[in-house]
């Protein structure tokens, strides 16, 4: 893939600026507070890690999506939830601790995971000429990429509070104003296909938008979790991070076919979500 302002400086410099203003909303404690309540947060990782890309994958194949499409729409899968979710979860009355608890570690764990399930999807649906495998290079960058601003964020709101309050809302101005702006650019770069993206990827991402939220909410109520925990992880695991999967798709793996299922679905799923928020709350 030819280097562009697009791959080359504006998606790692949105994913930085989203990243660091989720670590200026993160504090240690919020990783230990998974021995406060572990239940909701591994039946939120059960649901997140193997869950939804297990019917992400059948959705692929049931849809018979194009390799690229559906490996794009397993990188989506696998991406963690972003900041967005948390404020979501807010407005829909969840619980938002356990959100951000969610957010950090599937943060953590995704550097991980996101290889494993794109290399598996590329094995998948890909022939075996055209497996782009993720090197160990590869998976430093985005390790630096996520990890390094997280880590950033944390460490100010650490040592300055006073200054993390402050930087919070512009941050999450910016990272807002990045997101829109990376989708816009990433529509632009494809406008001579995106229509026909959209006819092909559309439904199945809307399926699996709405598929992520339903499970994330009735999963955990199964299991007897509270609303408010059950709001959250919905949340958590419908809205996700994807400036993220975009910046894997063009500038990681260097294909910007797979970044369009991440492009439509946050395109939509700002509206699923208020959705979401609504009818659960519609009985108290």
């Amino acid at each position: 893939m030819q280097a562009n302002f697009l791959s080359v400086v504006l998606l790692p410099l949105a994913l930085a600026v989203i990243m660091m203003g989720l670590g200026l909303s993160l504090r240690v404690e919020d990783f230990k507070r998974v021995l406060v309540f572990p239940k909701a947060v591994l039946i939120g990782l059960l649901c997140q890690m193997l869950l939804l890309p297990v019917i992400c994958y059948f959705i692929a194949s049931g849809f018979g999506l194009s390799p690229e499409l559906a490996v794009g729409l397993m990188l989506l899968s696998a991406s963690p939830g972003g900041p967005t979710a948390n404020l979501y979860s807010h407005i829909a009355k969840g619980d938002v601790a356990l959100n951000v608890t969610l957010t950090a570690i599937n943060s953590l764990i995704s550097v991980f995971s996101i290889t494993f399930i794109v290399n598996f999807a590329m094995a998948s649906f890909m022939q075996t000429d055209q497996v782009v495998p993720l090197q160990f290079k590869k998976i430093l960058e985005v390790c630096v990429v996520v990890l390094g601003p997280v880590s950033i964020g944390m460490l100010i709101r650490s040592k300055a509070s006073a200054l993390a309050e402050k930087l919070s809302k512009p941050v999450k101005i910016a990272s807002a104003s990045f997101l829109v702006l990376v989708i816009v650019l990433t529509i632009l770069k494809e406008k001579s296909h995106i229509v026909q993206d959209f006819q092909l990827v559309g439904i199945p991402t809307l399926l699996l938008n709405l598929l992520s939220m339903g499970i994330g909410y009735f999963v955990p109520r199964l299991f007897q979790l509270g609303k408010a925990q059950a709001i959250a992880i919905g949340m958590e695991i419908g809205i996700h991070n994807g400036t993220l999967a975009i910046f894997i798709a063009l500038t990681v793996i260097g294909n910007s076919t797979m970044a369009t299922p991440a492009v439509i679905y946050s395109l939509i799923m700002f509206f699923t979500a208020a959705l979401f928020g609504y009818l659960v709350n519609l009985k108290k």
